[in-house]
């Protein structure tokens, strides 16, 4: 048996981490047992859905690194990959449903089936719609020709126990009781979720369903039309099933817009994470193997094993996110972290220049955002616009020092960190200062700000002409450039 695994979003909003969370999970798996991983866009929800939402999905799930065997935009010999071009499929499968006894067609309103629920619920039974709504054949039959709007539901035993394997919980059953009869087919002719979830794992050959465990109580309403399928078709074998937790806030809530970013797209632009840090932080809060924190996406298909995933709800912590991503910072390529800093920055960039400052840049950031941040001063126009604290260390005394070190920088003709540090200390030594007390104003001058990489660096980084323009401006005595 060739193992295969889906991810099923629905495009009616922004790519939900979760759902990222839920599709490595469904990738490493497949994977790592030489199987397939499908990609379908449950679009049944016509109104909430948009073609912009499914671009953003496959957007953010591709950028994360998970990449598909089958789906809307590559193809498959299992298609179409779209609810919405299914329609046919479904309503056929729900007429056979009934056709072979096991669903019906359902005529009542609302508020009848308001009513109905009242009194289950007075009677002490599970409120739920069950199959006394049925009618006789000849009723049915004279509704259908009259044109009265109706549903098609499954019907569902009132006694005994539904039973489930499920890979990560063991066995779980309920008692039919708990079951309603769902809807497979609404009024518009559209089906419900749970009937095309199951015809189309069935017509693409899913053989494990891993999911949230929000979906646990969908197996119950699923099984009974995957058993019915099987009993009139025959080759519609029950799905291995794994619900895995879901995340949860820092607070032990579900995850929601309260706690942050809670889309894909809102950790690559906002927190400025990196799609391995987030691809890594997703799957460990999921999942473990040993004590290890750093694995990459072929370590972890090579790896994976569902016997390694948690038993409970883990806590999304943003901190930790950061940790991991400033790793990854330090680890990548300094010319593809130029590259998507320069995209992000408002003005022209060099990237030979940035790539040159990377490996400077990137020793503390922990985000895209903080290098952003900290290449600034490279671009930066004069006159330099100047923070409060930096605009702070530049008084009389610290504009006096610096012009005396202009001097002394002017005729160095080694500019290589080494060479300005040994002139500047001597500089310090000679004014009989601390190293800060002329660093501090330094830095200042030349990135407009108090924090910024050595600053020896800074001063290579913004070459001999640039740093002396930077300097000038502030060593003179009104702090406007006399040498531009």
């Amino acid at each position: 048996m060739t193992v295969r695994t889906r991810i099923a979003p629905s495009p009616t909003g922004d790519p939900h981490v979760g759902t990222a969370f839920v599709a490595l999970f469904n990738l490493c798996f497949a994977r790592q047992h030489g199987g397939q991983f499908i990609l379908r866009i449950e679009d049944t929800d016509q109104v909430r859905s948009t073609q912009e939402s499914e671009q953003d999905i496959l957007k953010a799930l591709r950028w994360l690194g998970l990449e598909w065997d089958e789906g809307p935009d590559v193809g498959g010999p299992h298609g179409p990959y779209r609810q919405s071009e299914r329609k046919d499929s479904y309503r056929q499968y729900a007429l056979d449903l009934v056709t072979q006894g096991h669903a019906f067609y359902c005529f009542r309103t609302p508020e009848e089936l308001d009513a109905i629920r009242e009194e289950r619920k007075a009677q002490g039974l599970n409120p739920g719609i069950k199959g006394d709504l049925e009618l006789t054949e000849e009723e049915v039959k004279r509704r259908l020709d009259a044109g009265d709007p109706y549903v098609i539901r499954m019907k569902v035993p009132e006694d005994g126990v539904c039973e489930i394997d499920d890979m990560l919980r063991g066995t779980i059953e309920i008692d039919w009781s708990q079951v309603d009869s769902q809807i497979l087919l609404k009024s518009d002719g559209m089906p419900t979720y749970h009937l095309a979830n199951v015809v189309d794992d069935h017509l693409m050959e899913i053989t494990h369903v891993i999911r949230g465990d929000d979906h646990l109580n969908n197996a119950f309403r699923q099984l009974p039309i995957i058993r019915a399928m099987d009993e009139i078709e025959g080759g519609w074998p029950d799905p291995v099933y794994g619900h895995v937790p879901l995340i949860h806030g820092p607070d032990g809530a579900k995850m929601s817009k309260r706690h942050g970013a809670v889309g894909v797209e809102g950790y690559r632009d906002e927190e400025g994470v990196l799609p391995e840090a987030l691809f890594n932080y997703l799957l460990r809060l999921g999942w473990g193997h040993g004590d290890r924190e750093e694995i990459t996406k072929s370590e972890a298909i090579e790896l994976f094993d569902l016997d390694g995933v948690g038993k409970g709800p883990a806590r999304f912590d943003i901190k930790k996110l950061q940790n991991l991503n400033g790793h990854y910072i330090r680890e990548a390529d300094d010319a593809r972290l130029a590259k998507i800093v320069a995209a992000r920055m408002d003005r022209q960039a060099d990237l030979d220049l940035l790539t040159q400052a990377m490996p400077v840049l990137k020793t503390r950031a922990k985000s895209i955002n903080e290098l952003v941040e900290g290449a600034a001063f490279l671009f930066a126009e004069r006159p330099l616009e100047m923070t409060d604290k930096a605009a702070g260390l530049l008084d009389d005394e610290a504009r006096q020092r610096l012009a005396g070190l202009s001097e002394m920088l002017h005729v160095q003709n080694d500019w290589t960190s080494e060479a300005l540090e040994a002139t500047t200390k001597s500089y310090a030594e000679k004014l009989e200062l601390g190293l800060g007390k002329l660093a501090q104003p330094m830095r200042a001058a030349l990135t407009g700000t108090t924090t910024s990489p050595g600053i020896f660096d800074v001063l290579v980084l913004l070459g001999k002409e640039e740093s002396l323009l930077r300097i000038d401006a502030q060593a003179s005595p009104t702090g406007t450039e006399e040498n531009d």
